[in-house]
């Protein structure tokens, strides 16, 4: 994917995010954005996977260790939901795994 096209990709994603975000404001379970997410994607005719399995390489062997991407999105870009008030460190660590 060119950078031009994964950028009007990312763009269209927040976009739909906010729209979300916007609708339902904040509070709510990550499972409710998700599936409202997905829903605004669909809409979108953005090409998306729901908790996509992410397994590891240890030692040259893959590993499913249970990790899951909330969202993988043209199966180029991760989104991560998080619905909390602040970003901690754990949820940093979330991330950075």
């Amino acid at each position: 994917m060119e950078k031009k096209d994964f950028d009007k990709l990312s763009h269209q994603i927040i976009g739909c995010a906010i729209e979300v975000h916007r609708k339902l404001g904040p509070g709510l379970l990550e499972s409710t954005y998700e599936q409202c997410l997905a829903h605004e994607l669909t809409t979108h005719k953005i090409d998306f996977k729901l908790q996509h399995p992410m397994p590891i390489t240890y030692k040259d062997v893959r590993i499913d260790c249970g990790y899951r991407i909330d969202m993988f999105v043209h199966e180029q870009i991760i989104v991560e939901l998080k619905s909390v008030g602040q970003l901690t460190g754990i949820h940093e660590a979330q991330l950075l795994t």
